[in-house]
């Protein structure tokens, strides 16, 4: 099962347009994941968790954008074909996921 962690708080205006594409896709795609809800509430969670904005979105422990320096409590911006926005597409987060759970099966099958 892939393990898929949503970072969010609830101040950002992005988060639950993510959410829904993440649902989304991991219906489409018949995925075997299960979605953890990570509400950051403070500077002292996002240092905690490794929070890098909102929405964030990590994949069996590995941020989309594999960000994993630092913290940011703050609403987050991707870049995503050299424009910024506060939603990563639907179709970068499939394309990320999709790349994660062919690692994650390519490992699966060597272990």
């Amino acid at each position: 099962m892939t393990k898929i962690e949503f970072l969010y708080f609830e101040g950002c205006p992005s988060y639950k347009k993510a959410l829904d594409y993440l649902k989304e896709i991991i219906d489409e795609e018949k995925l075997d994941a299960n979605i953890e809800l990570v509400l950051v509430e403070s500077p002292e969670d996002a240092q905690k968790v490794g929070f890098q904005g909102s929405p964030s979105i990590k994949v069996n422990g590995v941020d989309l954008e594999n960000n994993n320096d630092g913290f940011s409590f703050n609403c987050r911006l991707y870049d995503i074909d050299g424009e910024l926005t506060g939603i990563p597409s639907k179709e970068f987060i499939r394309k990320k996921i999709l790349k994660q759970e062919k690692v994650k099966k390519s490992l699966d099958s060597i272990l």
